[in-house]
């Protein structure tokens, strides 16, 4: 199931979706809290925890599928958003020094190759961060929320598909433990439900955040990898500075 980005974008202005921004963004600063110098690039609809990094990294870049469609991104200065086919990205071999999966790998009809290529555009020492709906967590099971469309992961399977592709799983982490819902109370206590989910039910936050960094190989240890590729030119990152302003 395809979602598409008026969808997206309409729940990540909405409050439920504003907190939910809000809650991966503090998430991910704990896992990465030092980028500079480095180019980051968001696969799938990441531009919602892109914004710390507007000016504080080397280069910055989301791509969207094809199916999914595109929103300009940031609204206050250059566009750093554009369309690709996320089998098949328009940017060189080991390129890349960080990649988010966020509304990717769970609607996208084939993971294999999406995966294949975030391996084949990440630098030897890159990470790729991905982020999925938890199979066992609340949000794969409501439709009210884009954590509700498409295919949720179970830590194992993720992990194994990780591998399969060649990544080395790092580190994860559960997040969004507070219920799926549009509510006063609900919302109010996310901080709370955030702090003490991992210790009471661990495995149930809404999503799963696996890191992994790429596994290289002996040359004759190398699977094949996409053959036939086409021809692209490789569209480089923004080089001119990015604005500063924080603004949603």
């Amino acid at each position: 199931m395809s979602l598409d980005v008026a969808d997206l974008r309409e729940f990540y202005i909405s409050p439920l979706g504003r907190l939910v921004r809000r809650l991966l963004r503090e998430k991910l600063a704990l896992i990465w809290p030092d980028l500079r110098g480095e180019s980051v690039l968001a696969l799938g609809y990441g531009t919602p925890l892109l914004r710390p990094w507007l000016g504080t990294v080397e280069q910055v870049l989301a791509m969207m599928p094809d199916a999914q469609g595109v929103a300009y991104w940031p609204r206050e200065g250059p566009n750093v958003a554009c369309l690709a086919d996320l089998r098949n990205l328009p940017l060189p071999d080991a390129s890349v020094n960080r990649i988010i999966l966020l509304h990717a790998l769970e609607t996208a009809l084939d993971p294999d190759a999406v995966l294949d290529e975030v391996w084949r555009i990440l630098k030897p020492n890159g990470q790729a961060l991905v982020i999925v709906p938890n199979r066992r967590g609340l949000w794969a099971h409501s439709e009210a929320t884009p954590f509700g469309a498409g295919q949720p992961y179970s830590k194992t399977q993720l992990k194994s598909l990780l591998r399969k592709q060649g990544f080395l799983t790092e580190r994860s982490w559960y997040a969004l433990f507070m219920p799926p819902l549009v509510s006063r109370l609900s919302m109010a206590l996310a901080s709370l439900f955030e702090k003490y989910g991992p210790r009471v039910c661990p495995a149930f936050g809404g999503v799963l955040v696996m890191e992994a960094s790429k596994q290289i190989y002996a040359p004759t240890m190398v699977k094949a990898r996409t053959v036939g590729r086409r021809l692209i030119l490789p569209m480089p990152f923004p080089s001119s500075p990015v604005p500063t302003n924080r603004s949603s």
